[in-house]
């Protein structure tokens, strides 16, 4: 499904929208950027539909100018006067916000805008969508409270129809108050003081804020679940306000062809058999669009676009008993960097679609045909540009309120004691985690889950991995990516740096996949593309890209051998530098690849030999 002619539709809803803050913006220099930061255009920031899934002609971007203050934690009342403007959807921290400043746990950010609805759209609901916000938010419309959000990484929506005026001006407030490490709360890689593998924080909004209008009858999500053996997709739909009598209709297309279809009543699900289906795969990323309606007496209420793939994912033993990740009920073995989605410029924000799209093509042209999401949740279109290219995505849970203890010895796990979390803590860990596995349960690139990463945090192993499989059954659970073990889940997984090593299969490859979560992080520091001048590292540092690449042609060399041993997936550390850490395939700024693609591709293809591994 194209999604490019959905940006030419924000005119057909016409919700004007004057921006209270006309300052001027520049980005905060000082620090290195990417080429897209530094020919970003304020007025046009991050345009693309933001919904990939659930797509819907009449809405209109938020995103620009705003303005911002930070004010002493417990300031109850709107701020009389902002400090300044702040590029929407940039965090605060960041140099692309224009602002570049730090809030802390003892501090509020306040954000405010007004705009315009014009008066087709006043017979419609209103709806106010934000991306994500870190961590928690207010959100008001003419000063009238209309929601509250934990959470730092799951989308979510607020029905503001009932606060609108009929006419003039409306005024958007949203207050956020964000603890970074000095919370409980999951917040991947973020601390106060950032220092090696820990990294700036990130407050307030960082993805996209938009308005949709829907009538008083509309789709509210949809999930999509396929079955190649049975050669089914099962098609529900959360229709809010249906009406006695209403159906849905649910149709399936291959190009402008529709090649099954069936109405059901709103609430039920739709079963409809694909004869001979086209199965999703990295050689082949084929794509099923979806047109979803509700009908009231034989005429379409609501309707809603999306897409879905054919593929599954599971495991199987080999012909020497060792457990296999299979997809599509065929060994693959997967292979992709580990990827924490940072940007110089805009944080967790990439400055423009291309950019965010960018990291994907290269690791897709190296030849890798797996990214581990590591820590992070990334916007909606970015699993999109994954399910369009064929890439599979294993995504972490961010980590948070950590500080238990975690052993590791090269073939086996040391066992510590889980973190025992208060129960805040755990509601906030599960509510989130929940969330995340909703949002984004429609993306056939996403294979695996992962709960936990090293033992961060990691608590109630055995109850939180058995709860991950019962919200999605469909997929892998990845229990503790390098964590305490403990015998749960689908795969047993280990960290070793820098050199590739696996998990003992005489211990564990009866009962799970064996995968290697992270290994290399080979640092090579270029000099003008780091984030500071000195002080840089990896793990294993080096002085020129030969040097590099040799050590990187001997690891590699050595993973065939594990795979016929019993390995199905490994993770290399990482996608890109990330400020101090410089042991990334590319730089910060992505202005320099470390490697020849073309020689990294010629030297992955090997490990896709189908001939190692023959499962029963």
């Amino acid at each position: 499904m194209k999604l490019t002619s959905v940006v030419g539709l924000i005119g057909c809803l016409a919700l004007s929208l004057a921006a209270s803050a006309q300052q001027s913006w520049t980005s905060v220099k000082g620090k290195i950027q990417s080429e897209w930061g530094e020919k970003l255009n304020p007025s046009q920031v991050l345009p693309e539909y933001p919904r990939p899934q659930l797509v819907r002609s009449e809405w209109v971007n938020l995103n620009g100018l705003w303005n911002y203050s930070i004010q002493p934690v417990g300031t109850a009342a709107q701020p009389a006067q902002f400090d300044g403007a702040i590029l929407v959807p940039f965090a605060v921290e960041s140099s692309l916000s224009g602002v570049q400043k730090t809030v802390g746990k003892d501090s509020v950010l306040w954000y405010q805008r007004n705009f315009m609805v014009p008066a087709q759209a006043k017979a419609k609901k209103i709806l106010l969508h934000f991306g994500a916000v870190d961590w928690q938010c207010e959100v008001f419309v003419n000063d009238q409270l209309v929601g509250t959000h934990k959470g730092g990484f799951d989308p979510f929506s607020m029905d503001i129809t009932a606060v609108v005026r009929k006419k003039g001006p409306q005024k958007l407030v949203v207050k956020v108050w964000d603890p970074s490490d000095e919370g409980p709360q999951p917040r991947g890689k973020q601390v106060v003081n950032p220092n090696g593998i820990w990294y700036t924080p990130v407050t307030g909004i960082w993805q996209t804020v938009w308005l949709e209008a829907v009538p008083a009858t509309y789709i509210s999500a949809t999930r999509h679940t396929p079955d190649i053996d049975q050669q089914t997709i099962t098609i529900t739909a959360e229709v809010e306000n249906a009406q006695p009598g209403d159906k849905v209709l649910v149709l399936v297309k291959n190009g402008t062809a529709t090649i099954a279809q069936k109405e059901i009543n709103a609430g039920e699900a739709a079963v409809l058999k694909l004869e001979n289906p086209r199965l999703w795969s990295p050689e082949n990323p084929f794509l099923y669009d979806l047109k979803i309606s509700v009908i009231r007496n034989k005429k379409p209420v609501d309707e809603v676009a999306s897409y879905f793939a054919m593929r599954k994912i599971s495991m199987k033993k080999d012909a020497n008993g060792i457990q296999r990740m299979l997809l599509n009920n065929e060994f693959l073995f997967q292979y992709g960097p580990l990827d924490q989605g940072w940007w110089p410029d805009g944080l967790y924000t990439a400055p423009s679609d291309e950019a965010l799209q960018f990291d994907i093509l290269k690791t897709r042209e190296m030849g890798f045909n797996m990214i581990r999401k590591h820590v992070k949740v990334e916007p909606a279109r970015w699993y999109y540009h994954c399910d369009q290219l064929g890439m599979l995505v294993w995504q972490d849970m961010p980590s948070g309120d950590m500080g238990n203890q975690w052993e590791m010895r090269p073939g086996i796990y040391g066992k510590a004691t889980d973190k025992d979390r208060t129960p805040e803590s755990a509601a906030i860990f599960k509510n989130e985690w929940k969330e995340i596995m909703q949002d984004f349960y429609n993306f056939p690139s996403i294979v695996v889950w992962v709960p936990f990463n090293e033992a961060w945090g990691q608590f109630k192993t055995a109850e939180i991995v058995k709860w991950t499989k019962q919200q999605d059954p469909t997929r892998l659970v990845n229990t503790a990516s390098g964590g305490n073990f403990e015998p749960v889940g689908d795969i047993i997984d280990l960290h070793n740096y820098p050199e590739p090593l696996m998990p003992d299969p005489a211990l564990f490859g009866a009962d799970r996949i064996l995968v290697l979560g992270e290994f290399g992080g080979l640092g090579l520091a270029l000099e003008n593309h780091t984030w500071q001048e000195k002080n840089n590292w990896g793990y294993q540092s080096f002085k020129n890209k030969e040097d590099l690449y040799k050590r990187y042609a001997e690891f590699i060399s050595v993973i065939p051998h594990l795979i016929e041993k019993g390995l199905s997936a490994a993770v290399y550390t990482q996608t890109t530098d990330v400020e101090v850490e410089t042991n990334g395939l590319m730089t910060y700024d992505r202005k320099v690849i470390k490697f020849s693609t073309d020689a990294l591709k010629k030297l992955h293809q090997p490990l896709y030999n189908k001939a190692l591994v023959r499962v029963q």
